[in-house]
């Protein structure tokens, strides 16, 4: 059973249309986007965290007018928070684009989502007047098909996985021109920073996922990055750890996310970050090897195999993995060779796909390490194998 809900300004709408959201946030006023930006401090919403000011100015100002790609591919399995956005809110989303296409001068803009979402989508988008029309896109299933330069491939016609980082897409992008691939959060918080409102730019779409008396909940919340982690989650003693940030973010034990705070210092200081937004809450009576085995034999098979890191080095870790998650006797050498590969990859790949895939397996080994030694010794704590964090299952 999966219970969704959403609060605060950025989903306060009374519903999607266009009457709706006028009604509630009144027309888009005039402004500049990289100024709105910067004054907010705003940082990206689609993992990276990177300043959107800066990401702006990056295609700016050059001789060809650049291509606005709002991503709301969301291949993130654990996440929902852009899903629910475009759901409740496509117009914040379009003012977004609308902003940021009208500063930079731009020559076309995409809204590129799932192809499932791309009708209840398209009414939302014949309705505006706006300068500069939005075209959509469907996004290829797949882990890393929303990547910018995977989605960047994806609209020039060649199959949807990452490509050289030489030329960056801000330089050579859609058709040849610098193009700007942002999250749709980020346009919609952009949209609101706009008419005003100084509290955008501090909050987050957080998809939360627990389990109560055996019933899964899933929902996305727009919170205040101030405030403390347990005040979105409880951290009882039903729950063993948190993932935080999703499939490429970290395990961290849950009575020290009790003490952590939502802001970027606060996780920095566990070694995490908000990442893909996901907060999930493991409960105490499965068994995390198991839970990320899982997650990293899905991840390893959502590479591109183009390069080492993900050819080799993603398998042999998903493999290891696996016999780490049985409670029995792994090979002696085992552990310190995963522990080995978890620092060689970082860096090394064609995207940073091995650098989550590895954050996630080292967080688990540390997190976990209690685990493992009842795994060695032929035990497992697990009372319940039903599986908690989702997993595609995709055609390969």
């Amino acid at each position: 059973m999966t219970a969704a809900s959403a609060t605060v300004a950025l989903l306060s709408a009374p519903g999607p249309t266009l009457a709706d959201h006028l009604a509630t946030h009144g027309p888009l006023p005039p402004g500049d986007a990289i100024a709105v930006a910067e004054e907010a401090g705003l940082t990206g919403r689609g993992g990276g965290g990177f300043p959107t000011a800066v990401k702006l100015r990056s295609v700016a100002g050059g001789r060809r007018a650049p291509v606005v790609v709002a991503n709301g591919s969301e291949g993130e399995p654990a996440s929902a928070k852009d899903a629910v956005l475009l759901s409740r809110a496509p117009h914040l989303v379009l003012d977004g684009i609308a902003l940021v296409a009208g500063t930079l001068g731009a020559a076309s803009a995409v809204l590129a989502a799932d192809a499932a979402r791309l009708p209840e989508l398209a009414p939302h988008v014949a309705e505006r007047r706006d300068r500069l029309p939005v075209r959509l896109h469907p996004v290829a299933a797949g882990y890393l098909a929303g990547e910018e330069s995977a989605l960047v491939a994806a609209l020039n016609g060649r199959a949807p996985v990452p490509t050289s980082k030489f030329p960056p897409v801000r330089e050579r992008g859609v058709d040849g021109r610098p193009t700007l691939v942002i999250n749709v959060e980020t346009l919609a918080r952009l949209a609101l920073l706009a008419r005003g409102d100084s509290s955008a730019g501090d909050r987050a779409l957080l998809t939360r996922r627990l389990e109560r008396a055996g019933r899964l909940w899933v929902d996305v919340v727009d919170a205040p990055l101030s405030t403390p982690l347990a005040e979105w989650l409880p951290l009882d003693a039903d729950v063993q750890a948190v993932l935080i940030g999703g499939y490429a973010g970290t395990w961290v034990p849950a009575r020290t996310a009790a003490r952590l705070s939502l802001d970027h210092s606060g996780l920095a200081a566990a070694g995490a970050r908000l990442g893909a937004g996901v907060l999930a809450a493991l409960p105490a009576d499965r068994c995390g090897l198991r839970e990320t085995a899982r997650v990293v034999h899905f991840l390893a098979g959502e590479s591109a195999g183009q390069c080492g890191p993900c050819l080799n080095g993603l398998p042999r870790i998903a493999a290891a993995m696996d016999l780490l998650a049985r409670p029995a006797p792994p090979p002696p050498d085992l552990l310190p060779a995963v522990r080995r590969w978890c620092g060689l990859l970082p860096g090394r790949g064609a995207c940073s796909h091995p650098d989550g895939t590895v954050r996630l397996v080292a967080g688990a080994l540390g997190v976990f390490g209690p685990e493992l030694d009842r795994h060695r010794a032929g035990t497992c704590t697990a009372r319940v194998h039903r599986a908690f964090l989702p997993v595609p299952r995709r055609p390969r």
